[in-house]
């Protein structure tokens, strides 16, 4: 039986992360960043793909788990007829090499602990040589290198391509295991001390989230996302993945898998927000410094994407010998939409450099030049159809929320002139008239006034959860009633036992792909803070308090769930989920800060 999504936790050292399962079972681990091949792909595949299990003799699910309070360490407890035993998961901050550390603790009785590690280099498809060495396990194929130790030393045997070990924990009682990756042509790194390395990681998350600005009725909630952000930062570059994971599914047993273990331009405004207004400013000073990094070059070549150091080329390829989550083929690396043109993506650059302004984030010299560059190819690319928003491989079409950022970009320069006169070069006047004709059309060919709504494109009578922006990003107020139309319409028509979909995915989708997906819940944040801002408080409240119940058992979310089955869909832990939260937590606080 194939674990849920939600039955897993994440663990990370800011460069990359690994997913624990209810089972002991580390599933996922891509070393030596984010993106890099997995050595532990089981999430994808079975067991012989390579996992790394910690758990009591014959046990199967744990008793309980949860993550030390404001950190990123995990504990995992088993009750046993024998005793009780707990399992400490952790990636201490890395020197120089990246090192998953698992202490196992005996609280009651005495307890007899089996751990296997199977090691599989290129996502499930390499088994390393295995050899011993100065007390160490040491796994080589190729350019991957990884060493295991236990403190104290227990015995281990290989057996079926895997490494195992068995012992027995006493009340007060601790091992360590330590496994190191490094490129096989260095020598071995220096040795970390786990007990130490664990006291650690402890204070430093601690002292990380006691500088959460946010004090209010969703503390807990609000600090596990920032948490989750701050675990999918590349922390050399400051890029933010949306996800650690690739592949997992959209639906069960479907096509819609794609690879998130890139740094999406789309969440840069929201993502900033959510920073800036928790009081996160070095972060938000990092990812900004990234997106201006990322994007400079030909304003025409702007991407969607990026990789974690702002790296242009990720191809998409499939990898054949995993068989899905859940049997949900193909299995992806990569991903072909870094390809599409999204014109919403100028809006939302232009949106977030406006923002570090506002912020008084000291501004990067190139700064201005390259936002100008960029209006300059707007002002005539925006009339062009693209993939907009959700990256569709069905056509490009004119879509609302690609030509409402157009406006939030020129708005933003705009803006940014009047209130920086200091600042040379730029065409303001044109700036303008634009912004006015862009508006015009918007509110010519994407509304429907028959059904007082605006719509996904020119033409269309499909919906779209992204309208739902409108109001937040200043193009239309609140209070207007082709506003309040579109809130009613998506709540009537894209609502799955209360919960959004981001567009229809019957008939004739727009996204081109067979099947269907779930709820998509950043979208369903979205539309508790269009709830708040159009007066209908409460039952934002409402939604926003169901959505936080939504999170697994140690507070994360995915990008999607399912109302009828009641699980978590899509690539995991999601970054634009976490985003949602903090800024309609702050929203609902009344913090006119939250993004």
């Amino acid at each position: 039986m194939h674990p849920h999504i939600e039955d897993y936790a994440l663990i990370g050292d800011e460069q990359t992360a690994a997913l624990v399962g209810t089972d002991g079972s580390v599933d996922w681990l891509c070393l030596p960043r984010f993106d890099s091949a997995a050595c532990f792909a089981r999430l994808l595949g079975d067991e012989d793909n390579g996992h790394w299990r910690i758990a009591p003799e014959g046990a199967e699910r744990c008793t309980r788990r949860a993550y030390r309070p404001d950190t990123l360490v995990l504990d995992t407890e088993w009750e046993t007829a024998d005793g009780a035993v707990r399992v400490t998961d952790f990636m201490p901050q890395r020197d120089r090499a990246p090192d998953l550390v698992r202490v196992v603790e005996g609280l009651r009785g005495e307890v007899t602990v089996h751990s296997v590690l199977r090691l599989r280099f290129d996502y499930g498809s390499v088994v390393p040589w295995m050899r011993r060495t100065d007390g160490h396990r040491v796994a080589v194929a190729g350019p991957d290198s990884a060493w295991l130790r236990s403190e104290p030393e227990v015995r281990s045997w290989g057996q079926d391509f895997g490494t195992h070990a068995e012992f027995t924990v006493a009340e007060g009682e601790k091992v360590a295991f330590v496994l190191t990756w490094h490129p096989s042509h260095e020598p071995r790194p220096p040795l970390v001390d786990p007990f130490i390395a664990l006291e650690h990681s402890v204070e430093d998350w601690r002292a990380w989230a006691a500088h959460c600005g946010y004090d209010g009725p969703y503390r807990d909630a609000v600090v596990r996302s920032l948490i989750t952000l701050k675990a999918l930062t590349y922390k050399p570059t400051g890029g933010i993945v949306a996800a650690p994971t690739t592949s997992l599914p959209e639906e069960p047993g479907g096509v819609r898998n794609w690879d998130y273990r890139f740094c999406w331009l789309r969440d840069s405004t929201l993502t900033l927000g959510a920073l800036l207004s928790a009081g996160y400013l070095e972060e938000a000073e990092a990812w900004r410094d990234w997106l201006l990094r990322a994007v400079a070059g030909n304003p025409a070549d702007l991407q969607i994407m990026y990789g974690l150091a702002g790296e242009r080329r990720l191809p998409e390829f499939e990898l054949p010998w995993l068989s899905g989550f859940a049997g949900s083929t193909p299995v992806r690396v990569g991903n072909d939409a870094v390809n599409q043109l999204q014109l919403d993506v100028y809006g939302e650059v232009m949106d977030s450099l406006s923002l570090a302004r506002l912020a008084g984030m000291h501004p990067q010299p190139q700064m201005w030049e390259l936002q100008c560059a960029l209006m300059d190819f707007l002002a005539t690319a925006w009339r062009e159809p693209d993939e907009g928003l959700w990256e569709v491989r069905g056509g490009r079409r004119q879509f609302v929320h690609s030509k409402v950022m157009t406006w939030v970009a020129l708005d933003r320069a705009v803006r940014t002139l009047e209130e920086h006169p200091e600042l040379t070069g730029g065409d303001p006047d044109r700036w303008r008239a634009l912004r006015d004709e862009v508006h015009r059309e918007v509110c010519e060919k994407g509304y429907d006034p028959e059904r007082n709504t605006f719509t996904q494109s020119y033409g269309s009578r499909e919906l779209d959860a992204s309208l739902l922006l409108i109001p937040r990003v200043g193009f239309l107020p609140p209070d207007d009633p082709r506003v309040v139309g579109t809130v009613d319409a998506i709540g009537a028509e894209l609502s799955r036992d209360g919960l959004v979909r981001r567009y229809s995915t019957e008939g004739d989708p727009v996204d081109g792909l067979p099947g269907g997906e779930g709820t998509f819940l950043v979208c369903s944040f979205w539309y508790a803070d269009a709830l708040h801002a159009t007066g209908r408080t409460k039952e934002a409240r409402e939604l926003f308090e169901r959505l936080v119940g939504l999170a697994n058992d140690v507070g994360l979310l995915a990008e999607e769930y399912d109302p009828v089955a009641g699980h978590q869909l899509g690539n995991f832990p999601q970054a634009f989920s976490h985003i949602g939260l903090v800024n309609t937590a702050l929203a609902l606080s009344g913090d006119e800060g939250a993004g």
